[in-house]
C-alpha cells in the first residue's frame, strides 16, 4: 500500500496528472495567440506598405506578392512626413513637459494635504476627462481664433494638456499616498522645508511613477487627432498628416501605410528603451 492511501489520501488520477502536465503548455499556447492577435495589425499594415495599389485592394488578401520600395521613397521624398514629425514631436513634448509641471505638484498637495474642497476639487479635476473631446471643440476653436493661439504649437500644447491633465494628477496621487509619509516627517524635523520634502525625498522616491505618466502622456497626444485636426491648418501632426492620403476618389494605400511605418517606429523604439520604467512604474507604483 502505497503512502498517500495509508494516509488515507487518494492518489491523482491519470486525467489528473495529464492536465497538470499540459496546463504549462496550454498557458503557453495561448499567450502565442494573443501576442500574434496583438502583433497582426502591424504585421499587416507593414505588409501593405510594401504592396502595389492594385494588390493592395484586391477583394482577396494576397499574402503572398512581389514587395516594392515606391511606396517609401515617395514619401520621403516628398518630405512632408519629416513636417508632420517635427511637429508631433514639439507638441508632444511640450505637453508631456506642461503635464508633468502642473499634474505632479497638484497630484502630491491632493495627497499630502487636507483642505476644505480637497475632494471636490479632486473630482472636479476628473470630470474634464469624463467630458467628451467633442463638447470642447467649440469652446476651444472660438478662443482660440480671438486668442491668436489657432493654428499654432502653443495652441495644440495646451489643448492636450488640458486633456492629460487629468491622468497625470490621478495616477500621481496614488504613486504619493503609497509613500511613507515617515520620509517627509524626517526631512521636516532635519529642518527641510515642505517644498525640500517634496523635491528631495518625494520626487526622487516616485521617479517610476514619473516616467510611466510621462510616457503615457507622450503616447496620448503623439497619437491624439480631433484637436489636432480642427485647431491648427498649417501646422499638422502626425495623425493629421497621415489623413492627407485619404482622397475623394481613391486612398492611397501604399503611401498611408508606408507614412505609418515611419511614424511608427519613434513610438516603438520609445517605448521600447523605457519598457521596464513603464511597467515598474504601472506594476509597482511606488516603494511602499
Amino acid at each position: 500500500m502505497s503512502n498517500a492511501e495509508q494516509g488515507g489520501l487518494k492518489p491523482p488520477s491519470r486525467s489528473t496528472r495529464i492536465g497538470r502536465m499540459l496546463q504549462p503548455w496550454i498557458r503557453r499556447l495561448a499567450l502565442w495567440l494573443f501576442a500574434l492577435w496583438c502583433l497582426f495589425p502591424i504585421y499587416w499594415l507593414l505588409t501593405m506598405s510594401l504592396k502595389r495599389q492594385v494588390d493592395a485592394i484586391s477583394r482577396k488578401p494576397k499574402f503572398i506578392f512581389q514587395p516594392i520600395w515606391d511606396n517609401y521613397l515617395n514619401v520621403l521624398a516628398s518630405g512632408e512626413v519629416w513636417l508632420f514629425f517635427q511637429n508631433s514631436l514639439i507638441v508632444a513634448l511640450g505637453t508631456t513637459a506642461l503635464s508633468l509641471l502642473l499634474g505632479v505638484p497638484t497630484a502630491y498637495v491632493l495627497a499630502r494635504y487636507r483642505f476644505a474642497g480637497n475632494a471636490d476639487f479632486g473630482f472636479w479635476i476628473l470630470t474634464t476627462r469624463m467630458t467628451p473631446p467633442v463638447a470642447m471643440l467649440i469652446p476651444f476653436f472660438v478662443v482660440y481664433i480671438r486668442s491668436g493661439l489657432f493654428d499654432s504649437h502653443l495652441g495644440l500644447i495646451l489643448a492636450h494638456t488640458a486633456i492629460t491633465l487629468s491622468i497625470v494628477v490621478w495616477l500621481m496621487k496614488g504613486f504619493f499616498e503609497d509613500l511613507p509619509l515617515e520620509l517627509e516627517e524626517a526631512a521636516l524635523m532635519d529642518g527641510a522645508t515642505h517644498f525640500q520634502a517634496f523635491r528631495q525625498i518625494c520626487l526622487p522616491v516616485a521617479l517610476p511613477g514619473i516616467a510611466a505618466v510621462a510616457i503615457l502622456t507622450f503616447l496620448f497626444s503623439w497619437n491624439e487627432f480631433l484637436f489636432s485636426l480642427v485647431l491648427a491648418d498649417r501646422i499638422q501632426t502626425v495623425p493629421v498628416g497621415l489623413y492627407n492620403f485619404v482622397g475623394y476618389q481613391q486612398i492611397r494605400w501604399g503611401e498611408l501605410t508606408a507614412s505609418a511605418v515611419i511614424m511608427l517606429l519613434p513610438v516603438l523604439l520609445f517605448v521600447f528603451i523605457f519598457q521596464r520604467q513603464l511597467v515598474r512604474g504601472l506594476t509597482l507604483g511606488a516603494i511602499k
